[in-house]
């Protein structure tokens, strides 16, 4: 199972729960809330009307049919009111009247007027001086029929002289809990939903950082070049995390790459040592003064010249492919007309090129432009023309040529002479090996295309090599360069 996945499960099991819990306990809140504020509405009201019936009580006036048809009137008005959505077509409000005894005075029902209300917690509580409250069921055993009752005492002075009682039904203020209820219920299923949303986000957001920290990780053990995603990187921890990453290899790469350097120079330095040991040696051997001796000596002269330059040939390229393979990424890459390097390396070769009678043919595409580093570049293309002249017979042919083709600049260098045996094809590029020359039969140090190669593959390029009718073909492939690009 994948980071991202694992990280998105807990995030959405922790947003799913959290979010189930706050919404129960916010569904469980929204009834007795409704229900907490009607009953406080019913004490100001009861209250109100408690101060508005102190006069008609004093007075025995309360029996008057005036105020009984005021609140007849009053059960039978029409609001039509709509209450955020809610439409109310009925006055939900019963008031009845008791006097100081319990007995009912007064009903805007007219339902209950002379009955005993005394044991009833609203009118006994409110008798005794405390807060007189109940909630009864219209129907048993029906939670919905329930209706709330509040009083307040009618007084003068500090006697009591009646109780007035309001009630409402709790079914009148049911459709707002339904409302808030659904409301919050759609809300809360949005807000899961964005949660989720974010959390899948912010899955693929850090597992995508990390996945380019693996990747780099990955190329790395591979001994590829791999550049740090540092800049891709939002995250300050994980941008920490590459750099102490990048630190790490360095370290590693620079002991490991000092390590396999050492050893393989001086691997290859013994065969060049050796001979030029033992044409010292023999130098110094005493020889009679003979036209014999004499070409003798100038043979180990010769040899012990020749050993010398392989060995400054070797140390320098190996240096040169040292610095190459080092090198993550291009340190000034410019504009290059590659058409002008290929002239310019020609012409530096033009003494050998005449010595051996060697024909060229060149086939320029116009506006043969790569982005790259010319010092690289040079070297690199040299080495190829090196091989080419190397294995080109005597009043050979040489064709240089560059073309497009899709979204490539190719340039490819074709020579005649002996095909590549087959054996040789995977080996071209590794290091130290070398065919040997067919006019002098020596090799090379072996390391011009592995240099060629890194240098190309610094370049986003590739290196090929191919047998041809009668000769081989070196093909590089470079991205193609857009004049849009060029800034």
């Amino acid at each position: 199972m994948s980071l991202s996945l694992r990280i998105f499960i807990i995030y959405m099991l922790f947003v799913a729960l959290c979010s189930y819990f706050v919404l129960r306990t916010v569904m469980e809140e929204i009834r007795p809330g409704v229900r907490q504020s009607t009953e406080e509405t019913l004490v100001d009201t009861a209250n109100l009307l408690a101060e508005f019936l102190r006069e008609p009580m004093l007075n025995n006036k309360i029996n008057n049919e005036f105020y009984a048809d005021i609140f007849r009137a009053y059960g039978q008005r029409t609001p039509n009111a709509s209450i955020w959505g809610v439409n109310k077509f009925a006055v939900n409000h019963r008031i009845y009247v008791t006097d100081k005894n319990g007995i009912v005075l007064l009903d805007s029902k007219n339902i209950a007027v002379g009955q005993d209300y005394s044991q009833w917690n609203d009118v006994y509580l409110t008798l005794q001086g405390k807060y007189g409250a109940r909630s009864s069921h219209e129907i048993e055993g029906d939670e919905s029929s329930s209706i709330m009752y509040v009083a307040a005492p009618i007084k003068e002075g500090d006697e009591i002289i009646g109780v007035v009682s309001v009630a409402k039904p709790n079914r009148s203020v049911q459709p707002f809990i339904d409302r808030t209820q659904r409301r919050l219920g759609i809300l809360g299923g949005g807000l899961i939903l964005l949660g989720l949303l974010s959390g899948a986000i912010f899955s693929w957001w850090l597992s995508r950082e990390l996945r380019k920290l693996r990747e780099y990780a990955v190329n790395v053990s591979q001994g590829e070049r791999a550049i740090i995603p540092e800049s891709k990187i939002a995250s300050g921890e994980l941008r920490q995390l590459a750099q102490a990453l990048e630190s790490m290899r360095s370290e590693l790469d620079g002991k490991a790459y000092i390590e396999r350097y050492v050893q393989t120079l001086a691997h290859e330095l013994k065969s060049p040592l050796a001979g030029i040991r033992a044409a010292t040696e023999l130098l110094q051997s005493p020889l009679l003064q003979t036209p014999e001796n004499d070409q003798q000596r100038q043979r180990f002269i010769n040899n012990i010249d020749s050993e010398s330059l392989r060995l400054q040939q070797l140390i320098e390229r190996l240096l040169n492919l040292a610095l190459v393979e080092q090198q993550q990424t291009l340190h000034a890459p410019k504009p290059i007309d590659l058409n002008l390097l290929l002239d310019e390396l020609l012409d530096n070769q033009m003494a050998r090129i005449a010595q051996q009678q060697t024909q060229i043919k060149k086939d320029y595409t116009p506006d043969a432009r790569v982005i790259g580093e010319l010092f690289l570049l040079r070297q690199a293309i040299n080495n190829l023309l090196d091989n080419a002249l190397d294995f080109t017979p005597r009043a050979g042919v040489i064709s240089v040529r560059t073309h497009k083709e899709n979204d490539q600049l190719i340039l490819s260098i074709t020579n005649q002479g002996e095909p590549i045996p087959d054996f040789a094809f995977a080996r071209l590029t590794e290091r130290f090996f070398s065919l040997p020359r067919p006019a002098t039969g020596k090799k090379s140090t072996g390391l011009g295309l592995n240099f060629v190669q890194e240098v190309v593959a610094l370049h986003s390029g590739n290196l090929e090599l191919h047998n041809t009718h009668n000769g081989v073909v070196a093909v590089v492939n470079f991205p193609l360069v857009l004049s849009s690009n060029l800034g």
